[in-house]
């Protein structure tokens, strides 16, 4: 993906959204309160600094009618949340999406860790969260099944808050006593799960011996030290992929993590489809090597979002020759944003 092509893409989709024929409603009545039309000014994805930051709150308080593109207008889609640990949570609306953005990801897992036809269990939060059918739909997307265990995060954040820690455990217990059951009853080959989560079943089995290839593992903060003590102390080897990702993003994956690359996860996005990049309290890319927060751009023909400011901050890493755009390290959440976050099960 070079600039040129990601610029293209930018075009495609600034013409696809504030297209009356094709537009998203929410982009069309922002254009007419704007005096000027992205369709003759944005030509490239450097222009999008001239929208500014997109606020999220718009996802969680307009009318669905508002994000539906005219292209979409009557077929039925999903509502995915993100967020919500309190009030009304932040929706976003899919019609195709979601399968895209995994059956893209698919194409970048390494078959010999993840292989075709294998069967996955899904150790990860459910309910409304995009997870639960795209997960479920990378497992046949790849010619196998998916086994859920059913997770809600909401309520081991709340109760984590409330100090409610014995609560907490227990619910921690649950979850993994039924992924052990499935362990011992299916032939599963691949796992997507959370670091504690994984660090709890690791205490209850050993993973080495259930012919386990591969571990997606999913959630904020994995750092250096984590990973490490999960790969040499939990799993004994078997590979780790990490992935950062969102709802609205779709999952930026890191090579399988080992000492050559210092167990570092190095996420790269899923461009031209979104774009992240890491930048400073004016907007600005930091430089390499350096801390920011996180920025998200979404470009599909399903939604647009310029330059959304995420509650992580990361350091921002060079491209490399599989991915030539920038890659984030050591994500982490924002202190501050919204309020502390709170880590239960993620």
């Amino acid at each position: 993906m070079t600039a040129p092509d990601l610029d293209a893409h930018v075009r495609h989709i600034i013409q696809h959204h504030f297209s009356p024929e094709t537009g998203t409603p929410f982009w069309l009545r922002w254009e007419e309160t704007q005096g000027w039309s992205p369709r003759d000014h944005i030509h490239g994805f450097a222009d999008l600094h001239r929208m500014g930051h997109f606020d999220k709150a718009a996802l969680r308080d307009a009318p669905h009618s508002d994000w539906t593109p005219m292209a979409c207008v009557g077929r039925p889609f999903h509502v995915f949340e993100t967020g919500g640990t309190t009030g009304m949570p932040t929706q976003r609306l899919s019609w195709d999406d979601h399968r895209i953005d995994y059956e893209h990801f698919s194409d970048r897992l390494p078959a010999d860790v993840f292989p075709h036809h294998a069967n996955w269990l899904i150790l990860g939060p459910t309910g409304p969260r995009r997870l639960r059918l795209t997960m479920e739909h990378l497992a046949h997307h790849r010619g196998g099944c998916a086994y859920h265990v059913d997770l809600d995060p909401r309520w081991v954040r709340k109760c984590a808050e409330d100090g409610r820690h014995g609560v907490v455990a227990s619910y921690r217990e649950h979850v993994v006593d039924q992924a052990v059951t499935l362990l011992e009853n299916r032939a599963i080959t691949c796992i997507f799960t959370t670091p504690p989560l994984l660090e709890a079943l690791g205490q209850r089995i050993s993973l080495t011996h259930r012919g386990l290839r591969g571990i997606l593992l999913g959630g904020t903060s994995m750092t250096p030290q984590v990973l490490r003590f999960l790969s040499e102390e939990v799993l004994d080897g078997i590979p780790i992929v990490p992935v950062y990702g969102n709802t609205l993003m779709g999952l930026a994956a890191s090579a399988p993590i080992s000492a050559d690359n210092g167990y570092e996860a190095v996420y790269h996005a899923p461009q031209p489809r979104a774009v992240l990049r890491i930048v400073d309290e004016a907007g600005e890319l930091v430089p390499h090597g350096s801390r920011g927060r996180v920025e998200l751009t979404t470009l599909t023909e399903e939604l647009f979002l310029p330059r959304l400011l995420e509650r992580d901050d990361a350091i921002r890493r060079p491209a490399t020759a599989d991915c030539p755009w920038d890659g984030v390290a050591d994500v982490r959440p924002l202190a501050n944003a919204d309020g502390p976050a709170t880590e239960g099960v993620y």
